[in-house]
């Protein structure tokens, strides 16, 4: 009971649970997605504010703004839902920018509240957690800026708001390396380097199949992800035993 408490714990004092709902939808949207996007967002988002006892301000925003859209998707007319199908992807990933720029400017950065259920109140206003809560907000808005980038690019010059790079790889490389670079940035001590990229070589493997799956780039490249996905990995994994077995690794 208490390991899943404090699973639990973990898991609601991550900013990644508060990014959750725009992370699904970012991920999930697309031609004739539109609606189950949204319905999926608003529930993540509902679910986070009916389980906290005292509501964060991202997820506050991210149940009105995903509220909003689920409600504009039922009773828009066909074209307008074929834009949101089209764009809404990148006015959601806009929104969390222009919040997290925002807050920054307020000097309230979006991990803040998160943050502060992980460390001591005698540090909640010192530069040092001011400035880790800097750096992990504007990771968030750069990975969300790149996934509204590769949208616009797969429906503004591709023409292809489904194109596998723009609208699934290289959003999802984005957000994934912001997750990992939120866990990984205020750790004391903090990890090495190669720790921060775990997450984004083991992404080489899936992407490569996915590629020469959907033929979306030649059958060269794609077999040239997985190898290197394989090699960098097993690199990687061996140097962390190594590192271990000399006591370099926390």
């Amino acid at each position: 009971m208490d390991g899943t408490a404090g699973w639990g714990a973990r898991l609601m004092n991550s900013s990644i649970t508060g990014m959750s709902p725009w992370i699904v939808f970012t991920l999930l949207l697309g031609p004739g997605r539109y609606e189950p996007a949204a319905w999926l967002a608003l529930a993540v988002a509902v679910v986070l504010v009916l389980v906290r006892h005292r509501p964060v301000f991202l997820e506050v925003a991210g149940l009105v703004l995903f509220a909003v859209l689920t409600v504009v998707g039922m009773i828009a007319p066909p074209e307008t839902l074929r834009w949101l199908e089209t764009y809404a992807n990148e006015v959601s990933d806009l929104a969390v920018v222009a919040l997290a720029v925002l807050s920054v400017a307020a000097r309230v950065p979006l991990t803040t509240p998160y943050a502060r259920k992980k460390v001591p109140r005698a540090f909640w206003h010192t530069p040092g957690f001011l400035r880790a809560n800097v750096v992990v907000t504007h990771a968030w808005s750069l990975a969300f800026l790149v996934a509204a980038l590769a949208g616009g690019v797969g429906d503004l010059v591709l023409r292809d708001p489904d194109n596998l790079w723009t609208a699934w790889l290289i959003p999802a490389s984005a957000l994934v390396t912001a997750m990992r670079f939120t866990e990984w940035y205020p750790a004391v001590p903090r990890p090495p380097v190669r720790s921060l990229l775990m997450p984004f070589v083991g992404l080489l493997i899936p992407m490569g199949v996915l590629v020469l799956i959907h033929d979306a780039a030649p059958r060269w490249f794609a077999v040239g992800l997985i190898v290197v996905g394989v090699i960098l990995a097993r690199a990687l994994r061996k140097d962390v035993v190594v590192a271990k077995q000399e006591g370099r690794e926390p």
